[in-house]
Parts: structure tokens; C-alpha cells; sequence
């Protein structure tokens, strides 16, 4: 019984987070002409009144995110063009990843140059877990399920260093730069400080979650590998 409760203790904790910010991007984004100035036109005001004209603004379908490699603020579609509190906010929070990056945020650039490893590494991980069982078979080596294990830590805890970079990266970028912009720029509507903290919020604990989920299987293979 407190296996069942633990297991569903820890489910909540790594799926809640993502249906909670869901739920709250939903709410914040009615009505969809809040603001008169659209996602993409307050994040080009503001880089531009930070002086950072180098920065560009543009669409994307692979999730709003700032790349430090193109110095690109990228907005969803609904973001970009879309004028609610969702919309604002979330692109004052992409500027503040790009704020970061022109103030040398360690985190920030510790994740960008970690990003470039965890591709490689991931995939020496997954090749060895694809290659052990048919070494396993030729040889019945006892070594094969220890380089099995290694290949499943490799790929689980470069994924799991990124997350634990990214959590403070996104909460500065949250809390440090966008809501202090916001209230700076003065924004938002009246009343609307509370959403738009409630957003930055859900935003941050989606990595929450996602390092819970990494620790926790980094957590079990450990286990396995002392038995």
C-alpha cells in the first residue's frame, strides 16, 4: 500500500506540473486581444530598448525558447502574433534568456555549451544499449551488462545535467529579468501582475518536474548497478 502511494505521490509530481501550466497558458490566453501590441512586436520592443538590436524575433513550431547559438528569440505562432497575457509574458520571459546571454549568465551558457555534448553522449548511450544484447549473446561475457548499465546511466544523466541547469536558468529568466522588464516597461494591466507571476510559475515547474523525472531514473539504475 505505501509502494502504491509513493508511486503515485511521485506520478503527480512529474505529471502535474505539465497539465498545471497547460491549464494556465489556456486561462491567460482569453481574451486573445488584451494588449494592443502582439508577443513578437513587445519582444522586439523590448530587446531594442535594451540596446539589443543584434537579437532577432521570429515564429517557430518547436516551442517558444530563446537560441543563444542564432541570438533568436523564437515565439509559437499563437505567441508571436497573439496579443493576451499568455502572449506578453511569455515573450518578456524569452528576452530574458537573451538578457542573460548578453550579461554572461553562467547557467545559461554552462547549458548552451552542456547542449552540445548531451547529443553525442546520448547517442554513444543508446548505442551501447542497442549493440550490449548482441555482444551478450556472442560472447556471455558477464562485462556485457555492466557496459549495458553504462550506456543507460550515459544517456539518462547528460539529460538529467541539462535539467538541473535549466531550472535556475528559467526562474532567473522568469522572476530576475521578465517581471522586473514588465513592471519597469509598465506593461501589464492592472490586476494582471498576479497572472503573469502565476505563468512564469507553471513555466518553471514543467523543469521541476522534468529533473524530478531524470533524478528518479538516474536513481534507479544506481540500484541495478549495486546489486
Amino acid at each position: 500500500m505505501h509502494f502504491i502511494l509513493l508511486a503515485v505521490g511521485l506520478l503527480a509530481l512529474i505529471v502535474g506540473p505539465g497539465l498545471w501550466v497547460k491549464a494556465v497558458m489556456a486561462r491567460y490566453s482569453i481574451p486573445a486581444d488584451r494588449y494592443p501590441r502582439n508577443g513578437g512586436q513587445v519582444a522586439r520592443d523590448l530587446l531594442d530598448g535594451l540596446g539589443l538590436h543584434h537579437v532577432g524575433t521570429e515564429t517557430t513550431t518547436a516551442g517558444d525558447h530563446y537560441d543563444p547559438i542564432a541570438r533568436t528569440v523564437r515565439l509559437s505562432e499563437a505567441n508571436y502574433n497573439g496579443r493576451s497575457l499568455t502572449a506578453v509574458t511569455v515573450a518578456a520571459h524569452e528576452v530574458g534568456h537573451a538578457i542573460q546571454d548578453a550579461r554572461g549568465f553562467k547557467p545559461l551558457r554552462w547549458r548552451t555549451r552542456l547542449v552540445k555534448w548531451v547529443g553525442p553522449i546520448e547517442k554513444l548511450g543508446a548505442g551501447i544499449l542497442m549493440l550490449s544484447p548482441l555482444a551478450a549473446v556472442a560472447t556471455r561475457a558477464p562485462v556485457i551488462g555492466l557496459l549495458t548499465l553504462t550506456g543507460g546511466f550515459l544517456t539518462l544523466a547528460s539529460g538529467a545535467a541539462v535539467h538541473l541547469l535549466t531550472l535556475p536558468t528559467e526562474l532567473d529568466a522568469s522572476f530576475g529579468r521578465a517581471l522586473p522588464l514588465l513592471a519597469r516597461r509598465r506593461l501589464l494591466r492592472p490586476g494582471d501582475e498576479r497572472g503573469a507571476r502565476r505563468l512564469l510559475t507553471a513555466a518553471a515547474l514543467t523543469y521541476v518536474a522534468g529533473s524530478l523525472a531524470s533524478l528518479l531514473n538516474i536513481a534507479r539504475w544506481w540500484a541495478i548497478l549495486r546489486r
